[in-house]
């Protein structure tokens, strides 16, 4: 049984995952904003804070074995250019900063696949906050999915003859592995290992490997 902190926990991954850990008999906090305790599930403590200001929850995070980082922009697009720098950015920095400075045992981040050939400032931010991890020395699990399917979701599933053909032809056969897709099952049992698993240093969870934790 591990105790585990989450910040984003009433998102798209975040609401899935919750459950989950629970139901494998995890203890969770998760950050909330005032007003939406309402969001979690029953057992799931709150933990009211600003994900974009870390002194309004470090002192709340311990006792902890995981802290898993989901925050992140709703519904990415390269217009949200801003948006990433000023929610995802920040965000990851605050929590990344606030890991070290209380010497969390592991902490797990939600990044993205990469390097790709579209939404590079989302790319960007997400990869300064891997290099800060690095920098700050935290023993880490990083997730890259590049788009996860499932409810709200489902549009790409049209893309998947493209992602079949691609992936066996040798010139594509890398990226459209780097950058296919996953489901939501498949993040969900990949962050739930993640937190049973934890390593010295930093290890990746990139797409074949997040599938791999379903099958």
């Amino acid at each position: 049984m591990a105790n585990v902190f989450i910040t984003g926990g009433t998102g798209y991954i975040g609401q899935a995952l919750i459950p989950r850990l629970l139901e494998r008999g995890h203890k969770v906090r998760a950050l909330v904003r005032p007003g939406s305790e309402h969001k979690l599930p029953n057992g799931c403590t709150p933990v009211i804070g600003n994900a974009l200001d870390r002194s309004t929850y470090i002192r709340q995070i311990l006792p902890v074995d995981t802290f898993i980082h989901l925050v992140g922009v709703s519904h990415p697009n390269p217009s949200k250019a801003e948006q990433f720098r000023s929610i995802d950015l920040v965000a990851g920095q605050q929590a990344i900063t606030a890991a070290a400075e209380i010497a969390i045992p592991h902490f797990v981040y939600l990044s993205v696949g990469q390097p790709a050939p579209v939404m590079k400032a989302y790319i960007a931010v997400r990869a300064e906050c891997e290099r800060l991890i690095r920098e700050k020395g935290l023993n880490a699990t990083v997730l890259r999915p590049w788009y996860v399917l499932g409810p709200g979701h489902r549009w790409p599933y049209l893309l998947l003859p493209m992602y079949w053909a691609l992936e066996r032809l040798p010139s594509t056969r890398d990226g459209a592995r780097r950058l296919g897709l996953v489901t939501l099952a498949q993040m969900v049992s990949a962050l739930a290992i993640s937190v049973e698993n934890p390593c010295p240093g930093v290890q990746v969870f990139d797409v074949p490997k997040i599938r791999a934790c379903a099958a």
